[in-house]
């Protein structure tokens, strides 16, 4: 099951590989970054990533080898980076398989809208969803947010883990091993104490009524479940809003 995305940046500029791993941390993903191409295919080699950004004129990254390198072992979504302003050089990108281009010097919101596109395409492909909507809860997958009643909801990082893991399974019951194991690794899958103390954050955030909840629900013995709810209406968030005064 899906953590936050795990990025891969090469350029061997150290000052715009500071600054995405800064922007792209605190959007919330997982960042590693090299100045050298080989260096980013032995990476690329020993564990999977879920994007690669990378200049494709410097000289220590050999740009097209290693599109093409990378493209035979991985259809992970890339995107090059170039200095040169010409229509040549985002063709020679798209020719070598890149899937986006961005020039030099770029814009950052530019550069992380098309991170999240890529991203976005790549969750489609696999058929996993990118917004997960039950009622009046909202679970942005891509950009990792929450929204009860159209206001944000803030959670502790392991909480919202969980929550990412429910949802993009939403409708189907995951043991207490699974969430255990997807969260906190496979050395925690019988640490039942952490996954209570997450589900307890979501159901106080997320539910109208703790005790009674109607989105986290608990299969006795087995695991939870993200219960897909229909929208509510007017007369169903007064309700709600009226239990819950103080939200």
């Amino acid at each position: 099951m899906a953590r936050a995305p795990h990025v891969f940046v090469v350029d061997d500029d150290p000052g715009i590989r500071r600054l995405l791993h800064r922007e792209l941390e605190a959007a919330s993903y997982r960042v590693q970054d090299s100045a050298s191409g080989p260096a980013a295919l032995q990476a690329v080699a020993e564990r999977p990533f879920d994007l690669l950004i990378l200049d494709i004129d410097s000289p220590a990254s050999s740009g097209a080898d290693v599109i093409r390198l990378v493209r035979e072992v991985s259809p992970m979504p890339i995107l090059a980076l170039s200095a040169s302003g010409d229509e040549d050089a985002a063709a020679r990108a798209l020719d070598y398989g890149a899937d986006d281009y961005v020039q030099k010097p770029f814009r950052l919101k530019e550069l992380l809208a098309r991170v999240t596109n890529a991203l976005r395409r790549r969750s489609l492909e696999q058929g996993k969803p990118a917004r997960v909507v039950s009622g009046d809860l909202e679970i942005d997958l891509l950009h990792r947010r929450v929204h009860l009643h159209g206001e944000a909801v803030h959670l502790r990082r392991k909480s919202y883990e969980v929550l990412r893991v429910l949802a993009e399974k939403a409708g189907q019951v995951l043991s207490h091993s699974e969430i255990l194991s997807a969260v906190w690794g496979a050395g925690c899958a019988d640490r039942t104490a952490y996954l209570r103390v997450a589900i307890r954050e979501l159901r106080l955030k997320l539910e109208a009524d703790p005790a009674h909840p109607r989105h986290i629900v608990t299969e006795t013995h087995v695991g939870y479940r993200l219960e897909l709810q229909q929208r509510s209406g007017p007369s169903s968030r007064l309700a709600a809003d009226a239990r819950n005064p103080l939200r």
